[in-house]
């Protein structure tokens, strides 16, 4: 796993010499297929009828698909020059834009099988809709970046795992861990203290950032002199009346991310969907609300629930999978992956071409034509393959967290596998060997 930055290479702090231009609902981006409109979804939690609205808008304002992002939001693509305020019209009337002014700092994810599959961890997707609460009221929040990520793990350690600003690790006992950056250590807090203690880690560093006026948008950008401390931070917290115990340090866990397991049993089960890269057109996401509310208790449409997963996948926690309608055999028509082993996983990719200015190959159809080549994974055990990521450039947008994984980059002559170039007949083969013997880590990366 990445290991956080060095003292040292915290001494040459990163200094932003602009403000933060990340996209959000109301900032569009230029892209080179039309405005791209990002729409933040906290913990990844949507309503059915909150999802049916995405829908009917990548179809009136978009490209018709929609597309899911490495920390759990939605992107829609092709969009419209003048269509934004049609656009938060249509999103606000879903619950969709709680706060205009703060739209682009809601970046939380969380543990998306937490309350599902077994009841022996702390049931956190509540402290989501506290935490979004909090930071939608907090006039200080707004000065956030929109690429400051709060975690919230119900303790198996997914999301813990995505090099978060602030971490909440649910923990025994009505207890809970707060996490900033990557220290080794944390403060403990009551479990219903977790999200405003998690608010007030996002003030700390808002304090940080401006005595070192280097404008930093994360955690790890602060100097070395300026770094956030725990025991400040347990001060902190105790003047604002939570009860805080500092924990010098703490043995992170660490769980791989959900894929699908096939349709369980029963005819309302968990369900966990794999869209290919991500991308799913319209209709496919409207298969995906269908099941979710067909599989809801009775008291009428939008009941049903999905959660988008940091690792572009999607939870339904209730689906219908043999009655009242065989959700499992219509996803699968649909073209998306429920089985285990497919394929697809652990396979991303940047937008590339045509869609990124930058990208310097179409990097999602070559994706698919490596996957089609390589075929069904075999059915012998082994060890599970690594993630791959593909990359139309050098910034490799949206690549793998907390964790090794294949780097995959387009060059003007063609593909790098891990540094090394790679022969446009040779690429398949050198995909599936590489996913057999992890060579990059992040940090490998940024070196």
């Amino acid at each position: 796993m990445p290991t956080p930055p060095s003292a040292a290479a915290r001494d040459e702090p990163v200094i932003r010499d602009r403000g933060d231009a990340c996209p959000g609902a109301l900032r569009l981006h230029a892209a080179d297929d039309g405005y791209l409109a990002r729409v933040r979804i906290p913990g990844g939690l949507l309503t059915a009828r909150q999802a049916s609205v995405l829908a009917d808008a990548a179809d009136r304002f978009g490209d018709g698909h929609l597309e899911l992002t490495s920390r759990g939001n939605v992107q829609l693509r092709g969009l419209a020059e003048g269509c934004g305020a049609g656009l938060a019209e249509l999103l606000d009337g879903a619950g969709l834009l709680p706060a205009p002014g703060h739209e682009r700092i809601r970046n939380i994810v969380a543990t998306p099988l937490s309350g599902i599959l077994g009841s022996e961890r702390p049931h956190v997707t509540p402290w989501v809709g506290e935490l979004d609460r909090l930071l939608c009221t907090s006039t200080r929040a707004a000065a956030l970046s929109g690429r400051f990520l709060f975690a919230i793990d119900d303790g198996r350690g997914d999301v813990a795992a995505l090099d978060p600003d602030v971490t909440v690790l649910g923990g025994p006992r009505g207890r809970a861990l707060v996490r900033l950056g990557a220290a080794p250590g944390a403060v403990e807090v009551d479990a219903p203290d977790a999200p405003r203690a998690a608010l007030l880690a996002a003030e700390y560093f808002l304090d940080s950032a401006d005595a070192a006026g280097t404008r930093a948008w994360r955690v790890s950008e602060l100097p070395a002199v300026h770094a956030l401390d725990a025991a400040e931070f347990a001060v902190r917290l105790r003047a604002a009346g939570i009860a805080a115990a500092l924990v010098p340090e703490v043995a992170w866990p660490y769980a791989p991310p959900p894929t699908p397991w096939g349709p369980g049993t029963g005819d309302r089960t968990p369900l966990c969907v794999l869209p290919p890269l991500g991308w799913l057109a319209a209709d496919q996401w409207r298969v995906l609300v269908s099941v979710a509310e067909e599989g809801a208790d009775a008291g009428g449409p939008g009941d049903g629930e999905l959660r988008i997963t940091p690792w572009r996948s999607i939870v339904l926690p209730r689906a219908s999978t043999r009655r009242p309608v065989d959700g499992y055999a219509h996803l699968l028509a649909a073209g998306l992956s429920v089985a285990p082993d497919g394929p697809w996983e652990s396979v991303t990719a940047c937008t590339g071409r045509p869609g990124c200015a930058k990208a310097l190959s179409d990097v999602r159809a070559d994706a698919r034509a490596v996957v089609d080549a390589t075929g069904e994974p075999s059915a012998e055990p082994g060890p599970v393959p690594v993630p791959v990521h593909w990359s139309g450039c050098e910034r490799r947008c949206g690549h793998p967290r907390g964790t090794a994984w294949v780097d995959l980059v387009a060059t003007p002559d063609g593909y790098r596998i891990d540094g090394r170039p790679v022969p446009s007949n040779e690429l398949a083969q050198a995909v599936a060997e590489a996913r057999s013997q992890p060579r990059v880590s992040e940090d490998a990366v940024k070196k």
